[in-house]
């Protein structure tokens, strides 16, 4: 598949920016005019006190002009407050709105067609990258929006009062955003670099805790805390670069803006001195109209400095959507139908492959011919890699078939079929999933709200839930933790029971289990058979596959 990794994709295109913001435009949209509008306030603000200034400096009575001025810049004051404040609430809003719709986005569309990113690199981009666009929503948009009208508008009244401040304002703005481009195409490349390692180092950890118990006995433990330091080392530099670019352009830009308003500064103070007498326009600078200036000055670079600070949030989030922009392109083996919950398919029960090619990848699995019906139970054996997984994944309609055909009920299972199939269907995966819900939930996918007595006494696993201190309310974890793995696996055929399908699909259900607990579970499934269910298994268990009806062994071609 496509590398979807920031370090290596390219820069998103403005399409995936429009899908990711078109949703919320409307509040962003709100939210960057109110800004605006509180920004453009501050001149108000500014006039008022110039003038109440500049009133006791001539001798007026301070009370004249001092509880007007007071008055009026309070209330303004209060209504700047109450414009930023709706609009970071209408941002936060649109961001979290945002992250949650392409995080649920992406999980949907990773469990209906996986793209082969694997587990640690999905939970990183789900879980730690997609919330970096929150500051990219937050604070850039709006930025760029106050970078664009307010130094337009101060500017503007600079050259109101002093075409010499205007020219000063109009030479020393521009630099800051030169300056923040030169500097920004370095913040990308340097948030990019990080974001990749972020991943890599999820995968590593993923790969090492699965691999823990092998690592303990082949005594290569201090091996992989070296690999975990080193790699921890590598994330660490690409943080840092990324901070040594963020310091970098923050201390030019400090430096172009703090001179401006000094040079500003300096005019006012030897023009009101009488040593400057150029800069106007024809008549002298009042001290009102000195201390105006003095006031928007800073005001004046104050969106150019937002807008800067906001770039880095601009680099982060150009890597996120690169990364879900080459994601999106990446080849996927959809999952037939829309995986919602469906009517069952009608029809006697019945299945049947024949010439099926699934395609992985690059590669071509060959599925063996078989038929199967009600009360029937057929083993999948053969070499690990042979395809015995993804022959199950094909017969549930998980993964769609290059050539040949897999006809269920009567007929052909395809896109309109698959979600009613699954209906029949119950799934006993090799490795437990188990969501944060009270056992019995988990035991009752359907929601029927059905006594689970039965199902767990077919197999064997009412023992396991009477030891357990909650009993059926427990909570077990996703892994079944406070359960053995033999006894995981009777839950989850106890689960299949109460799903109440007419086949059941299990891969490796006797894996790693002793010879008396895997003896407990072949019953079970015999049981299940006996009651007029169909059962297909991928074993490697000489056992299990012997207490199947028809044995079907799958060559060592590539394949899951």
């Amino acid at each position: 598949m496509a590398d979807p990794s920031p370090q290596t994709a390219r820069a998103p295109s403005r399409r995936m920016a429009d899908r990711i913001l078109r949703p919320v435009a409307r509040a962003l949209r709100i939210a960057g005019w109110l800004s605006v509008l509180a920004g453009a306030l501050w001149p108000v603000q500014a006039a008022v006190l110039a003038w109440a200034v500049s009133g006791w400096i001539h001798g007026q009575d301070p009370l004249s002009r001092a509880l007007p001025a007071a008055a009026v810049f309070l209330a303004i004051a209060v209504i700047r407050a109450g414009l930023e404040h709706r609009s970071g609430a209408l941002l936060f809003k649109a961001a979290d709105r945002t992250i949650v719709r392409e995080r649920a986005a992406l999980i949907r569309r990773e469990a209906r067609e996986p793209s082969g990113l694997g587990s640690a690199a999905m939970a990183s981009l789900a879980v730690q990258k997609l919330p970096l666009l929150q500051p990219w929503i937050t604070r850039y948009r709006v930025a760029m929006l106050r970078a664009r009208i307010l130094p337009a508008l101060l500017l503007a009244l600079a050259f109101w009062h002093s075409w010499l401040v205007g020219l000063t304002l109009l030479v020393a703005g521009p630099l800051i955003p030169v300056f923040m481009a030169l500097v920004g195409m370095a913040a990308e490349e340097a948030s990019r670099r990080q974001m990749a390692e972020v991943g890599d180092m999820n995968t590593m950890l993923m790969e090492r805790l699965s691999a823990l118990t092998d690592i303990r006995l082949l005594g290569a433990t201090e091996r992989a805390t070296q690999d975990f330091a080193a790699r921890a080392e590598a994330l660490r530099q690409r943080t840092m670069a990324v901070l040594r670019v963020a310091f970098l352009s923050s201390t030019v830009l400090e430096f172009f803006s703090a001179l401006g308003v000094a040079l500003v500064a300096v005019f006012v103070g030897f023009t009101l001195l009488g040593e400057i007498t150029i800069g106007t326009w024809g008549a002298p600078l009042t001290v009102g109209q000195g201390l105006f200036l003095l006031l928007i000055a800073p005001e004046f670079f104050q969106p150019l400095r937002d807008l800067a600070t906001a770039w880095h949030d601009r680099a982060a989030g150009q890597a996120v959507m690169a990364e879900l922009e080459a994601l999106d392109a990446a080849p996927r083996a959809a999952m037939l139908g829309r995986g919602e919950a469906a009517e069952p398919l009608p029809g006697p029960l019945s299945l049947r492959a024949a010439g099926a090619v699934v395609m992985l990848g690059d590669g071509r699995v060959a599925l063996p011919d078989l038929t199967v019906e009600a009360g029937q139970s057929l083993a999948l054996v053969g070499p690990s890699g042979s395809g015995k997984s993804t022959t199950l994944a094909a017969l549930a309609g998980l993964v769609p078939l290059d050539a040949g055909a897999v006809m269920v009920c009567g007929r052909r299972l395809d896109a309109g079929a698959a979600d009613g199939w699954r209906a029949r269907l119950a799934l006993v995966p090799q490795r437990p999933h188990m969501p944060d819900m009270p056992l019995a939930d988990w035991l009752d996918p359907r929601g029927t709200g059905a006594d689970p007595r039965a199902a767990l006494r077919l197999a064997e696993a009412e023992a396991i839930v009477a030891r357990l201190p909650e009993g059926l309310a427990s909570r077990l974890g996703e892994t079944g933790g406070g359960v053995s793995g033999g006894e995981m696996r009777r839950l989850m055929l106890a689960r299949a029971v109460m799903a109440g399908g007419d086949l059941v699909l299990a891969d490796e259900p006797t894996a790693d289990l002793d010879p008396d607990t895997a003896r407990c579970v072949i019953a079970a499934l015999e049981r299940m058979r006996a009651g007029g269910r169909a059962v297909v298994v991928a074993t490697h268990d000489p056992a299990l596959a012997a207490a199947m009806q028809t044995r079907v062994t799958l060559g060592a071609e590539t394949g899951a």
